[in-house]
């Protein structure tokens, strides 16, 4: 089964770009095929993997506008494809909203390259709005980072429900992947948190261990490259390896 990811949190600076940069990256060490997909009008993941967002003439926001326009897929950087995204797709929510069945475009364009990829990870934007509709319309499964932070675990209940009112409208068969506890702290409101955490949400999905939080990841992005090659020995590794395994499951 071809696996469609989205990595979803209306909330911003959880690390959903980190996430599906690196998990995309140590799926393609494990011998998978991956895509990652940028809907975020910041286009960070863009970024992340080496592209010039303001330099692109073709992102996704083209196949999303204009039907029967193919994806510009941008070819092996490290070992993954990506779609990418910049400032333009704001304009094109907004273009989104005359649209007949707007909700489909993403996945209508998604559709001719999924045979090709045995994962495609989409990076939302950090919002409730059209572009993260379109993406968990897409999506299989929906994977959420979730920062250790109390502010970060109040919102979730406005997550589960965004996820539940698609379910019910749009893609009855969607299935949460997992939940990332990010930007892990060790101090004692992150384990209350990832605590909470645990006892609220293991019933509805596998908790992961936590991502701590390292300037590493950071560093990592500023160089354009996942943190398994800036860093091949940093402790975040093995979790994000256990993260990929989990996936291969689903």
């Amino acid at each position: 089964m071809h696996k469609v990811i989205a990595i979803f949190n209306q909330a911003g600076g959880v690390c959903k770009t980190t996430v599906a940069m690196n998990l995309g990256y140590h799926l393609a060490l494990r011998g998978h095929r991956v895509l990652l997909v940028d809907v975020d009008p910041q286009g960070s993941l863009t970024t992340f993997m080496g592209l010039e967002p303001h330099e692109l003439e073709q992102t996704v926001a083209n196949a999303i506008l204009e039907e029967d326009t193919a994806l510009p897929i941008h070819h092996n950087l490290h070992q993954m494809d990506l779609v990418p995204a910049n400032i333009t797709l704001s304009a094109a929510e907004l273009q989104l909203a005359s649209v007949i069945a707007r909700e489909l475009r993403l996945k209508d364009a998604l559709e001719p390259e999924i045979t090709h990829y045995d994962f495609i990870l989409i990076d939302c934007p950090p919002s409730l709005g059209v572009l993260s509709i379109l993406a968990l319309t897409a999506a299989t499964h929906v994977l959420i980072p979730i920062q250790t932070h109390f502010k970060a675990f109040k919102g979730t209940e406005l997550l589960l429900d965004t996820i539940k009112k698609v379910r019910k409208h749009l893609n009855r068969t969607l299935a949460i992947a997992g939940i990332v506890p990010t930007i892990f702290n060790n101090a004692s409101q992150d384990k209350a948190i990832l605590e909470a955490l645990k006892e609220q949400l293991a019933s509805i999905a596998t908790i992961y261990a936590p991502i701590p939080r390292a300037t590493a990841f950071a560093d990592a992005a500023m160089s354009r490259q996942p943190l398994a090659v800036y860093a091949p020995k940093h402790p975040s590794l093995i979790i994000l390896d256990e993260i990929a395994k989990g996936m291969e499951a689903l």
